[in-house]
């Protein structure tokens, strides 16, 4: 893992960042920021990008990232700001808040994709950081993890929609719902998908 290399150069502790939700047209986006032990303890030992690994391992590994991470911190950005500023400034803005919100400061970041602009750190972006360096898998479990739960409480909110099921993302099934309801409170109105689904909902109740 990349840690290795940085810890042997002096640079430590190192935050990794990671987000989700960035693709979804419903729901906030979640980021999370994580500085892991220099020492991986063993009940992490199965860390991964967050995408391979099954919804419960994803819960099992939660709360074990919570409990022995150094620090962490997670940033939800909602789907109204993400409509008025723009997916990457709701993204990068993100990044910058979970970061500054640890309890314990880090000497560098390694950041999933991209990089970041205002950081203090010195950082480093990894296109597929969440299945090179482990702190960028703990963030981006504790993202996902996250934003899952915050959607399935959506879910009881806004039961017509199906989000427990797929997440805000612009499935077959989701954007039929919008035609046929209208788009919600958390729906991403700046997302063409959303935006043409609502106007068929709204074309079709003008004509009732």
């Amino acid at each position: 893992m990349i840690e290795a290399a940085l810890h042997a150069a002096g640079f430590s502790p190192i935050v990794g960042v990671d987000e989700a939700g960035r693709g979804s047209c419903a729901g906030p986006i979640t980021i999370a920021a994580c500085i892991l032990p220099d020492e991986l303890p063993e009940q992490l030992a199965g860390l991964d990008d967050s995408k391979k690994l099954t919804p419960l391992r994803r819960a099992r590994l939660y709360p074990l990232i919570q409990e022995l991470a150094v620090s962490w911190s997670i940033v939800h950005i909602s789907a109204a700001d993400i409509d008025k500023f723009g997916i990457q400034h709701a993204n990068i803005s993100g990044m910058r808040r979970a970061v500054a919100n640890l309890d314990s400061p880090a000497h560098y970041a390694l950041i999933d994709g991209f990089g970041v602009p205002g950081l203090v750190q010195p950082q480093l972006p990894i296109i597929g950081g969440d299945a090179a360096a482990r702190c960028i898998s703990a963030a981006s479990i504790l993202a996902k993890h996250s934003r899952d739960q915050l959607m399935i409480e959506y879910a009881e909110k806004y039961p017509e929609y199906g989000f427990e099921g797929h997440k805000g993302y612009g499935t077959k099934v989701h954007l039929a719902a919008v035609r046929r309801h209208g788009g919600s409170p958390i729906h991403r109105y700046s997302y063409a998908n959303v935006a043409l689904a609502h106007g068929q909902w709204l074309s079709e109740k003008e004509q009732r």
